[in-house]
């Protein structure tokens, strides 16, 4: 190799390495030498080869400093030379491929989603066409050129909203950079972190980036270190979380100011700002100088060139100024926002809706503030369609959260007639999940193999324990495993066809002679929404927090009253004090409701933490068929849902008391049930048999899942058998009774959309699902699913059975029926 060829080589090196120390021009001083000693290169494709790579090269540090203009025009000129000598079978194909990945990365920076994607399609043609090149040395290079190829797919699909396609291209990309370059595993899990930020997952962000913060740490990645702690505190913002919000801002912008990147500091001023506003709004006290500071954080973005970054400052400062009084202001600063572009993100578009909806209300044109409230929900609906995965679908409620915060209280302070318009609020912004008619998701072959080693390392793990032999590396991977199969799950196909949200009068119509009780918050005032007669009125019931504080002492309490051996005299202690909170409960929930529901059978559409109440335990619904539903919506379909005429089963699960596990005895009930002992209760024997079941008894214990309800699981004999497995089926069961676990439990998303491994029946086309809130006695769940199902086989519809059931014990029996009641 000759010293010219050499010396600009180290030249184009010496670039990137004097950019990250001392600041773009000093790179651009390195490039401009390198092209002038080109000169000096006798061999014409050499010559054309290293100039490419120094256009290459000049229009990467360009766009490394968000000059996107200037780097595409850069890497335009290198594309050039490079298709040149493609064109006539001669060149450098990696250095070609290079220049178009990176092309295409800055276009997608840029907000240019067209050229972006034909950039990563040509990157492709020329990756493909040098791979079937026998014994090329830089075969690998290529290989990993293509597993960057679907990252940049990723990050295109995300940045004009298509989510599952993002992270089906990342988890190709993952697939391959396992193989070839472990290192970067990191950032790819760094930017499926802001995938997941978009689509509301805040909690599965953080938990991402809390793995990836140390790798990135030991390898010394100090710029996508700043990277992920900027997202990591973005999850916080998310979470409400300010003084971890600060933590990781304070770290990544000091990062970022080291190496000179002004462009990176200011988005996370950016971000300090969110949670800085977000607080000062939910406390009801806005300085004035953080109005200032907006004002001038989105002039800093502005400048460099950072448009929706800048827009999304400007509409924080509206919010503040509106909030001050400060209409005229706001008003100027707004008409500095532009209007959104394709790749501008969802959670942007809602603010500016948010803004628009706040101008209205300080005009005092409520209409207008619906209008804009409505055209946003619709708007986010829009994307939600496109999901794949319930976790996902459920997430994006958190981007809608404040408009209809907005919605709702508008309706309760100024409506003659609340109650009706109330109600279509309330559906509109809640249990978004159960708005879908399911599909059948596509089968999965990766995701099945996953599956299938989870459930093989569950039992290794298991052994290993029962043995006393080293089981640290079985732990690590079956944990990793379990986070694997679960980003497997959000790149599903779209979750189901949308249907409309219930309408008052279809509810009526079908609730005939029961009420419904439909829960909701609304400035920390929690209030109750009732229907029946062929009305709906509004009734005002207090402080949400003290009802939330009794709600969980009643949990702790149930749950506390579980084990079968607790001595009498602390059993004494804890019932009375249950049944002190119980009595609590109800004079706050029940008894306000009294002369408007009577004795009727009740629906209830609980809010926050009465998702984990025992209602059957409450004095006032004692003997009363109670069934709860997410939403109104998510009882009508689950009312409407298939009420075929299928077989029973009954399947008991491995390690449980005879007197819950032992499924045989409930055959008095149910003579022609099929009956699949424990020793028989594998996993696909299990789901054969579930397939087109009208009811299905099992009793075997579980796990919740909170990351991601689909993978909430009951342990079998052969291992987990998943919900998602369930959702699979041709013909879900119609009524599902868990009978020794707590799967009732649900993780409360954004929009009260509860999440759990009932819910994930009922959202999957089942019925209805009848489980414990909290642990349940052995003995006690055997009597009360005796009891249970007696009354079933007599001829009782759900509710109405369970009702009778629990009554017998009200605490020791912390069943619910959820989804249809008849």
């Amino acid at each position: 190799m000759g010293s010219s060829v050499l010396r600009a080589r180290i030249m184009i090196t010496l670039s990137s390495a004097d950019t990250e120390i001392h600041g773009l021009n000093a790179g651009l001083r390195w490039l401009a030498s390198a092209e002038k000693g080109l000169t000096e290169v006798a061999d014409q494709q050499l010559r054309d080869d290293l100039a490419a790579k120094v256009h290459g090269q000049r229009g990467m540090l360009f766009a490394r400093g968000n000059l996107h203009a200037e780097g595409i025009a850069a890497l335009s000129e290198g594309i050039l030379i490079g298709e040149r000598g493609y064109g006539r079978g001669l060149g450098d194909h990696y250095s070609l491929a290079t220049n178009l990945l990176n092309r295409g990365l800055t276009h997608i920076a840029a907000g240019h989603p067209g050229p972006a994607d034909r950039d990563l399609r040509r990157l492709e043609q020329v990756v493909e066409s040098g791979l079937l090149e026998p014994d090329r040395p830089d075969a690998q290079d290529l290989a990993m050129l293509r597993a960057k190829a679907h990252h940049a797919h990723g990050s295109l699909a995300w940045r004009i909203g298509d989510i599952p396609q993002a992270l089906l291209h990342q988890e190709k990309a993952g697939e391959s950079y396992r193989e070839l370059e472990p290192s970067a595993l990191p950032k790819l899990r760094t930017d499926q972190a802001e995938i997941l930020l978009t689509a509301g997952l805040a909690d599965d962000a953080a938990t991402l980036l809390d793995d990836v913060l140390p790798q990135l740490h030991e390898q010394r990645d100090f710029r996508h270190l700043a990277e992920a702690e900027l997202l990591r505190a973005a999850a916080a913002v998310f979470q409400g979380d300010l003084e971890t919000t600060h933590r990781y801002a304070n770290s990544a912008r000091r990062r970022f100011r080291r190496h000179g990147d002004r462009a990176w500091a200011a988005i996370v001023s950016l971000i300090r700002l969110r949670a800085d506003v977000n607080d000062a709004l939910a406390r009801d006290k806005v300085p004035a100088k953080l109005s200032e500071r907006a004002t001038e954080i989105a002039a800093e973005l502005a400048e460099l060139k950072l448009v929706d970054e800048s827009a999304v400052a400007r509409m924080l400062a509206v919010r503040l100024q509106l909030r001050r009084g400060m209409l005229a202001t706001a008003t100027e600063q707004f008409a500095l926002v532009p209007k959104p572009r394709r790749v501008t993100p969802v959670d942007h578009r809602m603010l500016r809706r948010l803004c628009l909806a706040e101008f209205a209300v300080a005009r005092g044109d409520r209409r207008r503030a619906f209008s804009q409230a409505t055209a946003g929900l619709t708007e986010l609906n829009r994307v939600r369609d496109r999901m794949g995965g319930a976790e996902l679908v459920s997430g994006t409620a958190v981007h809608g959260r404040e408009l209809g915060r907005l919605a709702v209280r508008l309706v309760i302070e100024h409506s003659r007639s609340p109650a009706r318009q109330l109600f279509g609020w309330t559906e509109r912004t809640r249990a978004q999940v159960y708005r879908y008619q399911p599909l059948p998701p596509p089968e999965d072959p990766e995701l099945a193999d996953k599956v299938r080693e989870y459930r093989y390392l569950s039992r290794a793990v298991q052994q290993a324990r029962l043995t006393g032999a080293p089981s640290r590396e079985l732990v690590s991977r079956h944990a990793s495993l379990s986070r694997e199969m679960i980003r497997l799950g959000w790149r599903d196909s779209p979750w189901g066809a949308p249907r409309p949200v219930a309408d008052v009068a279809e509810v009526m119509a079908h609730l005939g002679d029961r009420a419904m009780v439909s829960f909701l918050n609304s400035n920390n005032e929690i209030f109750a929404l009732v229907v029946c007669d062929n009305r709906v009125r509004l009734l005002h019931l207090g402080d949400v927090s003290d009802v939330a504080v009794a709600a969980q002492e009643l949990h702790a309490d149930l749950d506390a009253l579980a084990p079968d051996s607790l001595p009498a005299q602390l059993a004494t202690a804890v019932s009375t004090s249950a049944a002190r909170r119980a009595d609590r409960l109800d004079n706050r929930l029940i008894r306000p409701l009294a002369k408007l529901i009577g004795d009727r059978e009740l629906v209830i559409v609980p809010t926050g933490a009465l998702y984990a109440t025992g209602w059957g335990a409450l004095p006032s619904l004692r003997g009363r068929p109670v069934v709860v539903a997410p939403s109104a919506t998510a009882w009508l379909a689950a009312a409407r849902a298939d009420d075929h005429h299928g077989h029973t089963v009954l399947v008991g699960g491995p390690h449980l008391a005879a007197a819950v596990g032992e499924v045989g005895s409930l055959r008095v009930h149910h003579p022609d049930a099929r009956v699949i002992g424990t020793e028989h209760a594998t996993v696909q024997g299990v789901l054969a048999a579930l397939d087109g079941a009208a009811l299905a008894h099992v009793a075997a214990h579980g796990t919740h899942e909170p990351e991601n309800a689909l993978f909430s699981h009951l342990d079998l004999v052969d291992g987990a058998l998943f919900a998602h497995e369930i959702t699979r089926l041709h013909r879900p069961p119609q009524h599902v009774v868990l009978a020794a676990c707590e799967l009732a439990l649900s993780r409360i998303r954004p929009g009260d959309e509860a999440l759990g491994f009932a819910g994930a029946l009922l959202a999957a086309g089942g019925r209805t699902v009848t489980a414990a809130i909290t642990r349940v006695g052995d003995q006690a769940a055997a009597a009360a699913m005796g009891d249970y199902h007696r009354h079933l086989a007599a001829g009782a519809a759900p509710a109405t059975a369970l009702a009778d059931a629990i009554a017998v014990d009200p605490f020791r029996r912390p069943f619910i029926c959820l989804g249809a009641s008849r």
